[in-house]
């Protein structure tokens, strides 16, 4: 058997190495058909020969991606035919003679807005158990590299997950094993800033493994990178990128509820303002995914473990929690004014995505809405053909429809803007409408028109 606690033990060769995924999500899935895209360093030109395998704990996901189908249709049609290059598994047993494995699993918040590290934590010991597996077979030849991806708060890798590898695979930290932090920044469903277009933040335990994990990424990454001086530097650019577009988004929900009241229109003041040229263009809506929406409860379980009560922060996340109850509540008082029942009425909630046409759910602020419509006794059809039917009944108990119910409605709530729903048009919209109606477009999705309520 080797003997892994010697001192000769060296990084994995960058153009030569298996690359083990773990997590094949939104993030995770991009970045292994990238891996194994590449044949050719985007840095030196030189021929890449690399093994990609991509593990999850969803065998039904597993199943998917090794019969070509991905169901977050992040993939276009070209990258879906890399999908045979990669070896998927939900077996840690077949990955654990990787040289690099790389964590993109969810990072969550709990029911009382604290981080939930549980993924993290499983993620982190499936890798120790790797470790020891080529530990005991004795091809343990080189220097393990595991980096993250998955957005923490800073100091989360080095005191939470560091810890349990060197209890678990009773290795030697930046001796038997290096480390590193580059967070994703993938956007689900946008199509022109892709994974290789948007420059990569990278950081390593080491200098040498800073370095190494600089190259590992720049063979892939077309903009490039940027090389942050440690992991906590790296994690906290990370989570302030999110942080600051909830506050920036935060301000614009607060000053729709001002206009509203003042009597104006809200897209009409931002289009004014946005004349001058350092105005920040941002919108009203709904906040919710698997970022903007999580990201700043981590940053302040941080500030407040450190003592300090992040007040701005926490008041942009209230205003945004709080935006979908204010536009069902605003629905209900527009109804009422044009003498609209409340009570067992048809409303039709277009879209339930979190965002404009993709089908990711997760933390979706749509289900806010549909729930306070429904505490005030009216009765909601939910359609969205985006979304996958399965899911959105797992995760929230809500039926989504793939087509609109041949009837009428006494109010058209417009909460994500899909393209398909423009396909429809408002004169296809008012064919599901009733003599008295609403439709209410929450993101301003169609023109000013004297038919249509928006804030």
């Amino acid at each position: 058997m080797n003997d892994v606690s010697n001192d000769m033990l060296r990084l994995p060769n960058l153009d030569n190495c298996k690359i083990s995924i773990i997590g094949l999500g939104y993030v995770g899935l991009p970045l292994a058909i990238e891996f194994a895209m590449t044949v050719c360093c985007r840095r030196t030109g030189k021929k890449l020969n690399r093994k990609v395998f991509g593990l999850d704990i969803s065998e039904k996901r597993i199943n998917n991606l090794r019969n070509g189908i991905d169901t977050t249709n992040e993939l276009n049609e070209y990258e879906k035919t890399f999908l045979n290059k990669i070896n998927f598994t939900s077996d840690h047993k077949d990955i654990y003679d990787s040289d690099v494995f790389i964590v993109t699993v969810p990072t969550p918040i709990d029911c009382n807005k604290n981080p939930d590290l549980k993924p993290l934590i499983s993620a982190t010991e499936t890798i120790a158990s790797c470790l020891k597996i080529a530990k005991e077979k004795g091809i343990y030849h080189n220097k393990k590299i595991i980096i993250y991806e998955s957005t923490v708060f800073p100091g989360a890798t080095e005191e939470v997950c560091i810890p349990i590898f060197e209890k678990e695979s009773i290795l030697e930290t930046n001796r038997d094993f290096s480390y590193g932090y580059s967070p994703e920044r993938i956007n689900p469903g946008d199509k022109e800033h892709r994974l290789v277009n948007i420059k990569k933040v990278t950081s390593g335990s080491d200098q040498e493994t800073r370095l190494w994990v600089d190259n590992f990424y720049g063979s892939i990454i077309n903009a490039g990178t940027h090389s942050a001086s440690s992991i906590k530097t790296a994690e906290a650019a990370k989570i302030i990128e999110n942080t600051q577009r909830d506050l920036n988004i935060a301000l614009i929900n607060e000053l729709a509820q001002i206009f509203e009241r003042i009597g104006i229109d809200t897209k009409e003041v931002l289009e004014a303002a946005g004349t001058k040229w350092n105005f920040m263009k941002f919108m009203p809506g709904l906040v919710g995914g698997h970022c903007i929406g999580v990201d700043p409860y981590y940053l302040t379980y941080k500030a407040k473990e450190l003592g300090y009560i992040p007040n701005i922060i926490l008041a942009g996340r209230k205003i945004n929690d709080s935006m979908g109850e204010y536009v069902a509540g605003l629905l209900i008082k527009k109804m009422l004014k044009k003498s609209i029942s409340i009570k067992k009425t048809n409303i039709l909630m277009m879209g339930f995505s979190f965002k404009a046409n993709c089908p990711d759910i997760r933390n979706t602020g749509v289900v806010r809405v549909v729930n306070e419509l429904k505490d005030f006794g009216c009765k909601v059809d939910v359609y969205d053909p985006w979304v996958i039917k399965d899911e959105a009944s797992e995760l929230y108990n809500i039926d989504v429809l793939n087509d609109i119910p041949n009837k009428q409605y006494s109010a058209i709530f417009i909460a994500v803007p899909h393209n398909c729903f423009l396909d429809i048009g408002i004169e296809g919209i008012l064919k599901f409408c009733e003599e008295k109606y609403i439709i209410f477009d929450l993101k301003y999705l169609f023109p000013l028109d004297e038919r249509i309520e928006r804030l």
